[in-house]
């Protein structure tokens, strides 16, 4: 066998493997979509397919092929192989369902993983022509799967991180936000779970969660209800710019949306203006390498995905888009903060693997 022989061999063994991982996440999609990890989760012992299919409402002969399906890639176990098809009961480890199912549970993947995939699908058609056009695909394409797993995704860093990172790290916002009548911005909120989590680490503090998304905003109140924090936090269709809202609030944030918006100068306007005199402005965006390298380790290999599949045709979509897309290097973001009128970027020491930190200043 040539070298070149060699190298075709190994690489369509990574191909191949890749594929079973394609086939294990889709599937993986329709348990969560359908509630059967829930359904498997919440039985106080073993389910037959006929059993799972009533509880998660579905039929009984396509939940005892997924079922099969799980129990042969290993993610549900069964209690005797040698049993009759419909006979055979079938568990979720407690392991594998604080991954599979939605929460806040730093190990959660259900958003983070699996439900993007249904978004993705959803706008293929859309990013190959938008690839040939160079156009932009609009964050609607892609849908609420989209939307409550980019949400979703950055959940548990919000409800057990970002206090603690902003009492370590910004320990003169952290004191100004626990004396009473001061006011939180969250610009780009979504679904709301960073507004949640501020109100939570500053019960005296009012948070008012921005964004262009009347239906993320509907779930943001939902949530926030949820979390009984509704009386604390408003969340409003608003665009960030509204000179009415100029320089009201002692803390501007904006997470993990910069590197998708088409004009991420003019953002960053908007959250200058917000801020209050001595207020301070709070970014949070996508952790990659400083300098391009290839290959790439784990976590440049997914952001950059992610940027091919949504991040770069998100922001192509509007009139004079920038084109960003989701590795937005550490001197791409100070040339834009600069931009924008601010006169300093200080990277904050917080220890996440996908995400850095940023205070903007002046």
């Amino acid at each position: 066998m040539t070298a070149s022989d060699a190298q075709t061999h190994v690489f369509a063994m990574r191909m191949w493997k890749s594929l079973l991982a394609t086939q294990e996440l889709l599937s993986a999609y329709l348990g969560v979509k359908l509630g059967l990890y829930e359904a498997l989760a919440a039985a106080p012992g073993p389910m037959r397919p006929d059993e799972l299919a009533q509880a998660a409402g579905v039929a009984p002969r396509y939940a005892r092929e997924w079922l099969e399906h799980q129990a042969v890639c290993g993610v549900v176990e069964t209690d005797d192989v040698r049993l009759p098809a419909e006979r055979r009961a079938y568990r979720l480890p407690a392991g594998h369902a604080a991954v599979l199912t939605v929460s806040d549970d730093p190990m959660s993947l259900a958003s983070l993983a699996v439900l993007p995939l249904g978004g993705i699908a959803a706008a293929l058609p859309e990013l190959v022509a938008a690839y040939r056009s160079g156009a932009g695909v609009p964050d609607d394409v892609f849908g609420v799967d989209w939307r409550d797993g980019h949400s979703g995704a950055n959940r548990a860093l919000f409800a057990h991180q970002l206090s603690g990172w902003i009492a370590q790290q910004l320990p003169d916002v952290h004191a100004r936000l626990d004396a009473p009548g001061r006011r939180i911005a969250d610009v780009a909120c979504g679904t709301g779970w960073s507004s949640i989590a501020l109100a939570r680490a500053y019960p005296q503090a009012e948070v008012t969660g921005l964004d262009l998304d009347g239906a993320a905003l509907q779930q943001a109140e939902r949530n926030a209800a949820e979390a009984g924090v509704a009386d604390r936090v408003r969340f409003a269709c608003r665009d960030a710019a509204d000179p009415q809202l100029a320089g009201e609030y002692d803390l501007v944030c904006l997470f993990d949306a910069l590197h998708e918006v088409s004009q991420p100068v003019a953002v960053l306007q908007a959250c200058r203006q917000l801020r209050a005199a001595d207020g301070a402005v709070l970014l949070m965006d996508a952790k990659v390498a400083p300098a391009f390298t290839a290959p790439g380790d784990d976590v440049e290999r997914f952001q950059y995905g992610t940027s091919v599949l949504h991040c770069l045709p998100a922001s192509l979509t509007g009139t004079d888009s920038t084109g960003t897309g989701t590795v937005l290097r550490p001197g791409k973001v100070r040339e834009l903060a600069l931009q924008a009128g601010f006169s300093g970027m200080t990277i904050l020491a917080v220890n996440d693997r996908f995400h850095r930190l940023y205070r903007l200043t002046g």
